[in-house]
């Protein structure tokens, strides 16, 4: 693990350590057993399915988990799955998570399903991958997982083998007794062949790989966009851009020394490749707080005693989870708690601040996207943290901001916003997507992965995300950037999390509009947060319209904030007003996601009115509309 303090220890790791030269393995399994090797009785992940401070967890040795792994990849074989098959899983975070992930990259391809995903979803995703065998949940109280599944094979006829994991081989005592007791019915049906995780991984060798491991680099992962604008796509990770993302962990983050709290989901390429990978190539223990990680019953009232439990010394954290964090006391002993790093969307300015001061820990903010397999920046660990970047490319990592003003890219001069555009051994030109038409467009020179982010790059090396392209809001042809309005509401101290969108126009196509939520116990008004935002917003174009308090922003499994579902209460409130306005007896019944036109109306009649009106109403807008 090299000093980290600058963009210079960059310049010079990169300089001395060529990745053609450094790559520390070929694949997932020589890293892994390079790793058991070294460290063989250390911890290496841990995991409890409930939140309490002492509640009972397992951990299994890097010596453990080597076996787990060689027999979950045995298992795959024995059921068919070859190098260019595919093992999906649709879990919550346990250990057997991070085995079958683990396994189906050594077997086959592993392809990590969101479970908040409806039935519909996970059949596409299911079906774009061309999955072979699927590992779920055996149906289990208060989740609805399996059903969900269940629904979601019927709809993927490629799918001939479902492994279950039960939930319940975690409890203890009287829970234990009650659950087989309370346990919901799960009707199976699709015609897959449905059997134990559990027992048949006990049936495999555990000492050795009962086929050869793979001869180099190939594709080991499949995963499906986050979705924050719209519909998920599926991206192909290789084993060069998992296994590089774990060597920068190592490199700079973490070593066998370090214990790493990491309450994020495993179909995430935040969890899965910054955290796991980098466990798997330096040894750190990787722990993991019930199933639904952040989102699990009292983790937030725990947290600080979890970390106190586990010595935790690095928490891998988001924006939302940090807000969460400061409702609540600093009840614990976190003295070794050396860093919190921050991820997956923008940290808002008085949260850090507001985060650093109350618990003494140092935040350090990185940028990385499922496109490029992860990584790409980080706020150096040791040296200076630029409060709002997100720090400085990582070694062996290429950032570009450019502009296509219609003639090809230009590269902008200095502290200029234009596309974040990212090279690195994690991007694959052409490759990126399984779809080969949705990476038409996506790169410039042939290298250059265009992300659809806006940023910038300081004199210093610092990159600045700025806004999404797609997020902008185009105020008459003006492009408002979200994000200065979403800095200055979290700069209001009753306000905990803002999502700024543009809410249709008859007059400007779009106005801006803001969403917040409150910090627990706060009281404001909208009136006095648009009146806070006439001082705070110095742009007047980009002061929001309208702003609504809700009880809790909608959001991502990973805490991003989920803007298409605050752009259809935005279309649905506006285009009912205007349709009551015009004394038209018509309503917005929902609005739903088309793939090519984007987010669409559907209108329903609510008495006798000519469809002529309704167009004449409808045509002031520029987003597109239908009757139900």
């Amino acid at each position: 693990m090299a000093s980290f303090a600058s963009k210079q220890d960059i310049l010079d790791i990169a300089a001395a350590e060529p990745w053609e030269q450094v790559q520390p393995a070929q694949t997932l399994y020589e890293l892994l057993t390079k790793t058991r090797d070294a460290h063989p009785s250390r911890p290496a992940i841990s995991y409890q399915l409930f939140s309490g401070p002492t509640d009972p967890a397992r951990t299994l040795t890097w010596t453990e988990l080597h076996k787990q792994v060689t027999q979950a990849a045995n298992l795959f074989r024995s059921l068919g799955v070859g190098e260019t098959d595919t093992v999906a899983y649709v879990l919550p975070n346990c250990v057997e998570t991070t085995t079958a992930l683990l396994g189906a990259t050594v077997a086959g391809i592993a392809n990590p399903i969101n479970p908040l995903l409806d039935a519909e979803q996970i059949g596409a995703i299911l079906r774009e991958t061309n999955a072979k065998v699927v590992v779920t949940l055996r149906a289990f109280p208060k989740t609805d997982v399996a059903q969900k599944v269940a629904e979601a094979v019927k709809l993927a006829p490629g799918v001939t083998t479902v492994l279950e994991i039960d939930l319940h081989g975690y409890l203890t005592g009287l829970k234990k007794l009650i659950v087989p007791l309370i346990r919901p019915k799960n009707p199976v049906s699709h015609k897959a062949n449905v059997l134990s995780y559990t027992n048949e991984l006990a049936k495999q060798p555990s000492d050795a790989l009962t086929f050869a491991d793979s001869a180099g680099d190939r594709v080991a992962a499949y995963f499906h966009t986050g979705g924050t604008t719209g519909m998920p796509k599926v991206a192909q990770h290789r084993y060069s851009g998992m296994i590089y993302n774990g060597w920068l962990g190592h490199r700079l983050l973490f070593s066998e020394q370090d214990s790493v709290m990491c309450p994020l989901p495993m179909f995430h390429v935040f969890a899965c490749h910054v955290i796991l990978m980098a466990a798997v190539a330096s040894g750190a223990h990787v722990v993991f707080p019930t199933p639904q990680g952040y989102r699990g019953e009292g983790v937030f009232d725990n947290f600080w005693k979890l970390c106190e439990r586990w010595g935790t010394t690095f928490i891998i954290t988001v924006p939302t989870a940090m807000s969460a964090m400061m409702q609540r006391p600093v009840n614990a002993d976190v003295s070794k708690v050396k860093t919190a790093f921050s991820g997956s969307s923008p940290l808002p300015v008085e949260l850090f601040r507001r985060f650093e001061e109350a618990t003494k820990i140092t935040v350090v903010e990185g940028y990385g996207l499922t496109e490029v397999t992860c990584l790409v920046s980080v706020n150096p660990v040791d040296g200076e943290k630029k409060i709002g970047s997100v720090g400085v490319p990582l070694m062996h990592t290429d950032v570009r901001i450019l502009i296509d003003k219609g003639d090809g890219p230009e590269e902008c001069p200095t502290d200029t916003v234009g596309e974040i555009c990212v090279s690195n051994p994690g991007v694959w030109p052409g490759h990126t997507y399984t779809e080969a038409a949705k990476n038409a467009d996506l790169y410039h020179m042939d290298r250059y992965l265009r992300t659809g982010d806006l940023g910038r790059v300081d004199a210093d090396g610092y990159l600045w995300i700025t806004g999404r392209a797609k997020d902008l809001i185009i105020r008459g042809g003006h492009n408002i950037d979200p994000a200065e309005i979403e800095e200055a509401l979290a700069g209001h101290p009753a306000v905990a999390m803002a999502g700024a969108i543009g809410q249709p126009d008859a007059f400007a196509g779009e106005l801006p509009c803001a969403y917040v939520e409150l910090v627990s116990g706060a009281s404001v008004t909208p009136e006095e947060l648009l009146k806070f935002c006439e001082e705070h917003v110095h742009e007047r174009a980009a002061r929001p319209k309208h702003i609504e308090i809700l009880d809790e922003l909608p959001k991502t499994a990973v805490g991003k904030v989920f803007k298409p579902d605050l752009r259809r209460r935005a279309i649905t409130r506006v285009y009912d007003a205007a349709l009551v306005d015009a004394g038209i007896k018509a309503r917005v019944s929902e609005v739903v996601e088309d793939k090519k036109r984007g987010l669409v109306a559907r209108l329903v009649k609510t008495g006798d009115v000519e469809d002529r009106d309704v167009t004449a109403v409808m045509g002031n807008y520029t987003r597109p509309w239908e009757w139900a």
